[in-house]
């Protein structure tokens, strides 16, 4: 059994009980003392470096002296902003926290691949499945409040009534597809990327590595801006309304 990570020795002393109880909830027997693993670890690791994060950014706000940490949190939110403004339009304040969110979420998961060690948590189908049902259930949520119960179905069905008996099974699934294929792309491109640089470190431990961790930061923050990109996308979609 390979050895665990010290964040996660560092997790289960703090939060395994409770992980512990919530895995018996759904009828799994865990050991307080093993129940998160690597993976989760790391999770909880961005989580609450994200959470420190915006709360150090909260509470050194300036107007005249704006610090390194303000400044990085300002560039993040125009970035996210210039990118909502473009695909939702004049609405995407509304939804810049959570596509912020999703997007340095996946960002940093997919940076810690560059750590010795330490194995990319999104290249566990778990992880980007997990984002993807959760973006799922946010875009819907706001098309249901959007447009309604009806109108939502209306909107799934098309604008011709004689097509929307085919139209609308199509739609259901397509949208079902969306948490596969927002999983499998997240998935298997770090996945592969991890792989990637395992082998050509285990083949040429000096120099050419080097070389697969710069292509492994591009494959982490293109999948990131991709993620997010689509996260938009789908809720364009959701809350536009037919005039």
């Amino acid at each position: 059994m390979p050895d665990t990570l010290f964040v996660t020795h560092i997790m289960n002393y703090l939060f395994g009980g409770f992980a512990a109880w919530a895995l018996h909830l759904v009828g799994i027997s865990a050991n307080p003392a093993t129940a998160i693993n690597d993976t989760f670890a790391l999770e909880l690791l961005v989580a609450f470096g994200l959470i420190a994060f915006f709360i150090v950014v909260r509470l050194s706000l300036s107007v005249e002296k704006p610090g390194p940490v303000q400044q990085v949190a300002e560039m993040v939110h125009e970035f996210t902003g210039g990118q909502g403004d473009q695909i939702i339009g004049h609405e995407h304040a509304r939804f810049q926290a959570f596509v912020t969110c999703i997007f340095l979420f996946v960002l940093l998961n997919n940076l810690l691949g560059l750590f010795p060690r330490i194995v990319t948590p999104t290249s566990q189908p778990i992880v980007p499945l997990g984002i993807a049902v959760l973006t799922f259930i946010y875009y819907n949520f706001h098309a249901f409040r959007v447009q309604g119960f009806i109108g939502y179905m209306k909107h799934l069905a098309g604008p011709l009534w004689w097509v929307a008996p085919l139209l609308f099974p199509i739609e259901i699934i397509s949208h079902l597809a969306r948490v596969m294929s927002l999983t499998i792309r997240l998935y298997a491109n770090m996945l592969a990327s991890d792989l990637l640089t395992l082998v050509f470190f285990s083949m040429v431990p000096i120099v050419i590595p080097a070389i697969f961790l710069g292509l492994h930061f591009a494959v982490a923050v293109i999948q990131a801006y991709v993620f997010m990109l689509l996260a938009m996308i789908y809720l364009a979609g959701a809350v536009a309304q037919d005039h």
